[in-house]
């Protein structure tokens, strides 16, 4: 490795932070030029490498973890609550270490120790990805230890909508939630398929009575799409639009501003309870808005562009089949079978009937 000539240009071949060898042209036809300029290159890797070591042992994760959610504090209130609870437990078990003492190692048995506390594999994994994007964004380290750990965790897809009577108990037990918009909350994410974040952040001025459509924008996919509005969610709005606050929010909290994600969750949650029904999340009504759809033989491309997603692989999950849906399908096996039956013995009929 060192200077080689090319034509009348000196070109330079040196390792690179990572130990990648790299050709690059010094530009020059004068050796002495491309010696100095390939002498600064080394010097600066090296530099580089001595710098990241030295921070690396100096620098604490709950340093890290400080200077990181300083850089996200202008995400959503429910991202950031969803990250500030990984982070507790993660603060458990890597408070006051360094930074080189974070290891694949070190995370591996992170994970071990909470599956044998029985936490979710889900749960779990968005801890280490919180660990990872802190590593990401804070850059103090050249390596994110996350990339070499082997342990694969695995995001348990829920598989969960209403069935009508849940949605009648849920609805009732809504009626008081949130000074009574609860349980209007809840009926129009049902009729439009809405995320948490889109319901909360709506105003009027996206509504078009005119048109019988309202207009939104998902952060997550950075999208704007127009939705049409049923009759039900129509008659919703148009009863709600009678007391309005001046922020122009649909949903207001006692101010008059924005109902916070968390007060939303909690609320939702004590309905949920009281409603005695199982495992059923806020998303999931969006989930149920999707899975009827699909149900009444909606075209899947149609439903994801209803529900903003940018790939249709996404909506993929939504297209599960009630125990009705699949009776639905063994009948018409059965009408096949006995169409192919009554066919075969009408043939042999005839057969007996030509001998």
């Amino acid at each position: 490795m060192g200077l080689y000539k090319r034509g009348n240009i000196w070109w330079m071949c040196y390792q690179n932070d990572k130990g990648i060898r790299e050709r690059r042209s010094a530009e020059t036809g004068n050796k002495k030029e491309a010696d100095d300029i390939l002498s600064k290159i080394k010097t600066e890797i090296k530099e580089d490498k001595w710098f990241d070591n030295t921070r690396a042992k100096m620098k604490t994760f709950d340093e890290m973890m400080i200077e990181y959610f300083k850089k996200i504090e202008n995400d959503k209130d429910s991202t950031y609550q969803r990250k500030s609870g990984a982070f507790q437990h993660l603060c458990k078990a890597f408070t006051s270490l360094t930074l080189n003492k974070i290891t694949p190692d070190s995370i591996e048995e992170y994970i071990r120790h909470r599956l044998a506390n029985q936490a979710a594999h889900s749960t779990i994994l968005n801890e280490i990805r919180l660990l990872s994007h802190a590593f990401n964004t804070v850059r103090w380290c050249k390596e994110n230890p996350v990339r070499h750990v082997k342990h694969k965790l695995k995001s348990r897809m829920v598989d969960r909508w209403l069935t009508d009577e849940e949605e009648k108990k849920l609805l009732t037990a809504s009626e008081e939630g949130l000074d009574g918009q609860l349980q209007d909350i809840i009926m129009l994410d049902l009729a439009t398929g809405l995320s948490q974040e889109e319901l909360l952040n709506l105003k009027w001025e996206r509504i078009d009575f005119n048109r019988n459509a309202l207009t939104t924008t998902r952060s997550k996919t950075e999208t704007t799409r127009t939705l049409p509005l049923k009759d039900e969610a129509i008659e919703l709005l148009k009863r709600r639009n009678k007391v309005r606050a001046l922020t122009g929010y649909v949903f207001f909290n006692g101010a008059g501003n924005r109902i916070d994600a968390g007060k939303l969750k909690k609320t939702f949650g004590r309905a949920v309870k009281k409603a005695g029904i199982k495992h059923l999340r806020f998303h999931d009504l969006r989930h149920t808005f999707a899975t009827r759809l699909l149900h009444k033989g909606v075209d899947i491309y149609s439903v994801s562009k209803l529900l903003g997603h940018k790939d249709i692989g996404t909506t993929q999950r939504y297209a599960h089949h009630n125990i009705e849906s699949l009776r639905d399908a063994f009948k018409v096996t059965d009408d096949c079978h006995n169409f192919v039956t009554v066919n075969e013995n009408k043939t042999k009929d005839v057969q007996a009937n030509i001998s």
